[in-house]
């Protein structure tokens, strides 16, 4: 495509109830323009970890699709985001990753604000300006709407997005599986990972909604290695079946989850240690945590060590491993990934040290499975930039027809684990949102959509 879009094209982009999809959603600049303005500024975003600013003054910058945010915690306790950009010619009046701070200043006038977003003081007032500033009406711009679930904060600019919880929909079931696990919650651990991959975001976003399939290819070396340990007490405990035979291959069941943008997916397993991604401390901590998950959240999330999910747009993370990352988007062709490591907040202190190598070792930047997929995604995007590649329409069918509501009381609409039920559903709703201007108009096409999945 190129030149202006009409949205009404949009919708043939995207043939979701055939299982077609056009390459160039990939690649076009204009599309991607159409983003920011109706995916990433109308969707709950993710923000930051309250863990992250827990007292009056901490913020953490960060952003939300290209717009740099500042999140600030407030003298009352509240949290507040606010635009980085100075009223006075766009300059960015915060320049570190995290802090403590009791005003923000632009380095390029001076001009001051508090950490409520107030304009404060404007050096040389009274000279520059004679007839006054208006200095009330000339504050940081800030996020409509600031929620947090479980220590995680979201924002979103648009005051018609469905309150977060309804918007997160059955999505939740799965993200308590990792937030939920004890009593006093999560926590980030360290820092946080950035690097940029030539790529666009939603290749990340749909394999973590949707794509275990990859997985017996691109990591075919890492099951290798870490599937069989037989000289691991864990291991042996397994027997050697689990350890030498794949878990598609020994799991009872498996599934994937795909509704209104979000996906997950998942093996049901037998033991609370059946992740072959980790082990030691990490392994010994879920067996000794297992009955008291139990107890909180059923046997199935207490098992479910290994899956991959992703809040549409682009908040993923992994069971067990404990990676949560955002996709920031960079233009049509490049994606900037941020991972954290989270854990529960009970965890005593060397398990969360082991959590963070675990995740750092799997999925940091030079991680061994993140190297796998990022050299996918940036080598896709290398093919699509041919003329024929970006028009050639790509097969998305895996599990067409095969939709379902279970009645075990697992939630959503769900396939088997390997299809394609959330990819097809995330570009679905991707392209609701880029068509319809009305919030109450994406939904109808939602339901329209799940209605024929499961009639």
């Amino acid at each position: 495509m190129s030149g202006k879009i009409d949205v009404r094209e949009i919708d043939a982009l995207v043939d979701a109830q055939n299982g077609r999809i056009s390459p160039s959603i990939y690649t076009d600049p204009d599309l991607y323009e159409l983003e920011l303005e109706r995916v990433f500024g109308r969707t709950w975003l993710f923000l930051c970890h309250e863990s992250q600013i827990p007292k009056a003054g901490d913020f953490f910058n960060t952003y939300m699709g290209e717009d740099p945010i500042i999140v600030v915690r407030q003298k009352d306790g509240s949290i507040k985001a606010l635009l980085n950009q100075c009223r006075h010619r766009s300059m960015r009046v915060s320049f570190a990753d995290c802090g403590n701070t009791r005003a923000f200043t632009c380095p390029y006038h001076g001009w001051s604000y508090g950490t409520d977003g107030s304009l404060k003081d404007i050096p040389l007032e009274d000279r520059a300006f004679p007839h006054g500033a208006c200095k009330e009406k000339w504050g940081l711009v800030e996020v409509n709407r600031v929620k947090t679930y479980k220590g995680l904060i979201f924002g979103c600019w648009d005051e018609t997005t469905p309150d977060l919880e309804e918007y997160m929909g059955d999505i939740a079931w799965y993200l308590d599986g990792v937030l939920d696990r004890r009593p006093g919650g999560t926590q980030i651990i360290g820092g946080v990972h950035k690097w940029e991959i030539e790529c666009n975001w939603k290749f990340a976003a749909e394999q973590f909604a949707s794509d275990q399939y990859h997985a017996l290819f691109s990591h075919a070396s890492a099951v290798q290695v870490l599937g069989a340990k037989p000289d691991d007490e864990a291991s042996k405990q397994l027997g050697a079946a689990q350890t030498s035979r794949p878990v598609w291959e020994t799991a009872k069941d498996a599934l994937q989850y795909g509704q209104r943008g979000h996906g997950s997916g998942f093996f049901f397993t037998e033991k609370p240690d059946a992740n072959v991604w980790v082990d030691g401390e990490v392994a010994n901590y879920f067996r000794e945590t297992y009955e008291e998950v139990k107890e909180r959240l059923g046997e199935v999330r207490a098992l479910r060590l290994a899956g991959h999910n992703t809040m549409f747009p682009t908040l993923s993370w992994l069971n067990g491993t404990a990676t949560l990352r955002v996709w920031h988007p960079r233009g049509p062709n490049k994606t900037e990934v941020w991972a954290f490591c989270i854990a529960d907040a009970e965890a005593p202190q060397e398990v969360k040290e082991a959590f963070e190598r675990s995740a750092t070792r799997a999925f940091g930047p030079a991680g061994f499975l993140e190297q796998d997929d990022s050299e996918n995604w940036v080598e896709i995007q290398k093919v699509l930039r041919g003329y024929k590649a970006r028009n050639n329409r790509l097969i998305m069918e895996m599990g067409l027809g095969n939709e379902k509501v279970r009645e075990d009381g697992i939630p959503g609409i769900t396939n088997y684990i390997f299809s394609e039920t959330a990819a097809r559903g995330m570009y679905r709703r991707w392209a609701d949102l880029l068509i319809h201007e009305k919030w109450e108009d994406v939904e109808k096409a939602a339901e329209a959509y799940e209605k024929e999945l499961v009639k």
